[in-house]
């Protein structure tokens, strides 16, 4: 793979580690502000949401900019975002810089996204894609920790801070190592912005980015409530939280890696494989919580399998989407985002019923049924790889 792909996946990290940080934030940034924690919610929530509404935003708006100067200007637009926030005293102000981080994050995962594809042969798009995801994987293994460790001890606007001093590195990497030219074709020599928007009128695309948000619903609707899943149902202290947040990155981690060399050529086996096993996992999972053991090892199997079949369907948004060269990326962005937002969403209104905490995992297992019986009678359509057949 290309070095300036790992630089890429540098800012991503930074990037992750802020976006999942404010779980262990919230209360010390509404003690501080003098807001309630349910208000101080709002910085969470308003990520995702910005994060789909930004993603086709921001790429159309940068579509005819060299790729190098649309990634260096977000990554500096995100680095600024987080100064201001580190100082402020004021919620509203906070909000808004978030506001604008997260449009600076939206926009550098859709071009990035498009980027990357460009610059590898047509039939390594998955295993691009991986590396970029690996940015986010290992943000969720010691990033996100890290920061909460960090606020705990220093104050939250040290972790605010520490993310701005992550986006150093990475702006310099993508000055000195993304070409001049832009890697992109410009909207000058390709498709007009009118022809790529048509591409959502693909019955196809829709269906594997419909597929491929149900599936991100259910990772982040279970990954947001597993605090309550490891000390109330599983009886285990608070510092095991921790340790399980990181068993989930790492599966992650091997879940991005193994996938970005199957999905490119045999989607069809990591979706066949895949899809029954995430399935009867998350179930599981509440069955057997009571049990640390268990507990601990389904939660890395879970991790693993959630972003291998995650990253397998919208590596297909990317080949579904060719037709879009400069918005292919912020498509699949808005898909995994909208995951993002509905999953806890949906999770959320569980844990009152009689299932209690366990509920987001049930929830969870759910959304997967959903997602493979939406993609069963088109599987085709997903599954367009050199074993295509497998699921035919």
């Amino acid at each position: 793979m290309p070095l300036p792909l790992y630089l890429l996946a540098m800012a991503i990290f930074a990037m992750g580690t802020s976006e999942f940080m404010l779980a262990g934030l919230l209360p010390d940034i509404a003690s501080d502000l003098d807001v309630t924690v349910g208000t101080a919610g709002m910085l969470t929530s308003a990520f995702a949401i910005g994060m789909i509404v930004g993603a086709p935003l921001m790429a159309g708006l940068a579509r005819t900019w060299p790729s190098r100067s649309s990634l260096l200007g977000f990554v500096l637009m995100f680095l600024a975002a987080h100064a201001m926030g580190a100082v402020t005293g004021s919620f509203p102000v906070l909000l808004a810089t978030r506001a604008v981080a997260v449009l600076a994050n939206a926009g550098f995962l859709a071009v990035a996204l498009t980027t990357a594809a460009a610059m590898v042969s047509p039939d390594r798009k998955g295993r691009a894609l991986a590396v970029l995801l690996s940015g986010t994987t290992v943000a969720t293994i010691a990033g996100v920790p890290a920061g909460s460790v960090l606020g705990t001890v220093l104050g939250w606007r040290a972790t605010f801070w520490a993310v701005a001093v992550l986006c150093l590195p990475a702006a310099i990497g993508i000055l000195m190592g993304i070409p001049t030219r832009p890697v992109r074709e410009g909207a000058a020599d390709g498709p007009a912005l009118r022809s790529e928007l048509a591409q959502l009128r693909s019955p196809r695309l829709i269906l594997v980015m419909l597929v491929g948000a149900l599936v991100n619903a259910a990772t982040f609707g279970s990954f947001t409530f597993l605090a309550p899943v490891v000390t109330d149902a599983a009886g285990l202290g608070k510092l095991w939280i921790s340790v399980v947040l990181v068993l989930f990155g790492a599966g992650s981690f091997v879940g991005v890696t193994v996938a970005g060399r199957l999905c490119d050529h045999h989607p069809g086996l990591v979706i066949a494989a895949g899809g029954p096993l995430l399935l009867i996992g998350w179930p599981a999972l509440a069955v057997l919580a009571q049990k640390p053991a268990a507990l601990l090892f389904l939660v890395f199997l879970q991790g693993a399998l959630s972003f291998a079949l995650g990253s397998t369907l919208i590596t297909r948004v990317l080949y579904e989407a060719a037709g879009a060269p400069t918005m292919a990326g912020s498509y699949a962005t808005a898909a995994l985002n909208v995951g993002a937002a509905v999953g806890p969403l949906i999770a959320a209104t569980t844990l009152g019923t009689a299932v209690g905490d366990l509920g987001p995992l049930w929830a969870s297992g759910l959304l997967v049924a959903i997602a493979l019986l939406v993609a069963f009678p088109l599987r085709a359509a997903i599954a367009v790889g050199r074993d295509d057949e497998l699921l035919r």
